[in-house]
């Protein structure tokens, strides 16, 4: 029981460090974080914590078999090879889910297909008897990750998506989710030590998310399962001892606040509230944030207003900025954090942010930014020592704060390295063209290439200028021999077949009368080849 493996816990873009901070508070040893997963050792015990426990993990995968495959008739072979029989037995359900990375698999549902005849054919082979395919609440989810030509494949033990807690009833229009409302309050440092405010909460999860983080409520409390109790080796007196825990259980002592202007949001916020048993820690009130007119003194403020896509742009613009007037009037001496996705509504608020993280909400890039409030101007602000980016942050708030570089840096990698026509672009290439040199270096080595191969600039030009001097003359000359060109009197048509082809643009050039010199105007005027003149070519 005590035997260590390995781990992987899935997450939204900018919260791989706030989960590896709650993987080890559950006891989880090696934590390295990546791209949106974070991996882990640790036993059977950790497991359950980690589904139990964590508030921002979205899956928790266990591999258990890697290998390499160059196609698709590899990939089959590979999978049909492994002794299925320590995993599953034929009278049991499965379900795969493929996520894949490279140029030589590019279809998930085409890997999935494969893995799934695979798997049947080994038991077919083996009992002449096949186990079911459930896509829903299956005895077994095989996880399946190609990055490359390495494959690995996991036990999903996780079931359903840790976001869906269980206490939600009800939702109004595009409900953020619950994994990413927990990151956001556990990124502003806050655990229960002043009031919490959402002036728009729509269904109540920052609310219910806030009052279980303020009271150490594991979300687990609220699941119906997870995928790991179907398992052959599942512990239930592990699990029920994890489960009936409630030794890190708190005290909240302060009160936690939401309001909204639709009725119809509250009646949803108050059967969520309900749901997840949190009546006692939070108020409700429908209520515009135009009219809120008092807050807690010292409280923390934490809201995701409407985005474009929900009300009109002139509608938001407004919202946006009654959101700054009433945080920069009412809330004085407290904490706001906002989550947006578009730089022109933030400018709406018109309070400048002490701290801006980029975070994936959905598929909208978006960024979430803290505006610390204090009443008088700016400059008197300061005189008194303080300052937006320093003021009242400590422990877990600096910590979050100087994290905000590296999260800003993930997500620019992210952006540069996003799959095109299913291949992703090459890693290497892009820290070899990205990869920053020494100051005053990087350009300074490009100018001196230039002008070692072509001169300085002044010389290059002044060169050109002599060759077209000897060539066709001074300006003055060039007017004097060629001033007829605006004359209407007719000119011969070029019947020279070599001088046609030079000219093979334009249409009906023209010859001057002294040296020659054809007379043609630009190609940008809509000359075209069939307007030539025919050349006798006997």
């Amino acid at each position: 029981m005590n035997d260590k493996f390995e781990m992987v816990a899935k997450t939204f873009q900018g919260l791989e460090n706030v989960l590896a901070d709650e993987l080890r508070a559950i006891g989880a040893e090696n934590v390295e974080t990546g791209r949106r997963v974070v991996s882990f050792e640790g036993d059977k015990a950790v497991l359950y914590r980690a589904n139990f426990c964590c508030r921002t993990a979205l899956r928790i995968l266990k591999p258990f078999y890697k290998f390499h495959a160059d196609d698709a008739d590899q990939l089959y072979e590979a999978v049909k090879k492994f002794d299925w029989d320590k995993v599953m037995t034929p009278d049991r359900t499965f379900s795969i889910d493929s996520t894949v990375f490279g140029t030589d698999f590019r279809h998930s549902k085409f890997v999935t297909y494969r893995v799934k005849d695979a798997i049947v054919d080994y038991f077919m082979e083996k009992y002449e008897r096949r186990p079911s395919i459930r896509l829903t609440n299956a005895d077994f989810m095989f996880d399946v990750h190609i990055s490359g030509n390495e494959i690995t494949l996991s036990l999903d033990s996780s079931g359903e998506s840790l976001h869906k807690r269980g206490y939600r009833v009800a939702q109004t229009e595009a409900p953020i989710n619950e994994v990413l409302a927990a990151g956001i309050i556990l990124m502003t440092g806050w655990r229960g030590e002043s009031d919490f405010v959402d002036p728009m909460c729509g269904s109540g999860t920052f609310l219910i998310e806030a009052a279980m983080i303020a009271r150490n409520i594991f979300p687990g409390v609220y699941r119906n399962s997870f995928a790991f109790e179907r398992w052959s080796d599942f512990d239930s007196e592990l699990f029920d001892e994890i489960y009936n825990d409630d030794s890190s259980e708190r005290e909240f002592t302060h009160h936690i606040y939401g309001s909204d202007i639709s009725p119809k949001a509250i009646a949803i916020a108050q059967s969520n509230v309900k749901s997840a048993s949190l009546t006692r820690d939070i108020t409700l009130e429908v209520k515009s944030i135009q009219n809120i007119t008092e807050a807690p003194e010292g409280c923390i403020v934490v809201t995701n207003p409407p985005y474009v896509e929900r009300i009109s742009v002139e509608d938001m613009e407004a919202l946006y900025h009654s959101i700054g007037e009433r945080l920069k009037k009412v809330f004085q001496g407290s904490n706001a954090w906002v989550i947006g996705y578009k730089n022109e509504l933030f400018d709406c608020i018109g309070l400048k942010p002490s701290v801006k993280y980029p975070l994936l909400n959905g598929s909208l890039e978006c960024e979430l930014r803290q505006y610390v409030l204090f009443s008088g101007s700016y400059s008197d602000f300061r005189k008194e020592g303080r300052s937006v980016k320093n003021e009242e942050l400590s422990g877990e708030d600096a910590k979050q704060e100087y994290r905000h570089r590296e999260f800003v840096t993930t997500f620019k990698e992210e952006r540069r390295t996003r799959r095109f026509d299913g291949q992703e672009r090459p890693k290497n290439a892009l820290e070899e063209k990205y990869r920053r040199k020494p100051a005053g270096s990087r350009f300074g080595d490009k100018r001196d290439d230039r002008r070692g191969k072509w001169g300085d600039k002044d010389d290059r030009f002044e060169d050109r200028r002599d060759d077209r001097r000897s060539k066709w003359g001074d300006k003055d000359d060039r007017r004097g021999k060629f001033d007829d060109r605006r004359s209407d009197e007719p000119r011969e048509r070029v019947h020279n077949e070599e001088f046609s082809k030079r000219v093979v643009r334009f249409r009906e050039p023209k010859l001057s009368a002294e040296n020659e010199r054809p007379i043609v105007k630009g190609r940008r005027n809509g000359w075209r080849r069939k307007d030539l003149p025919e050349t006798n070519n006997d």
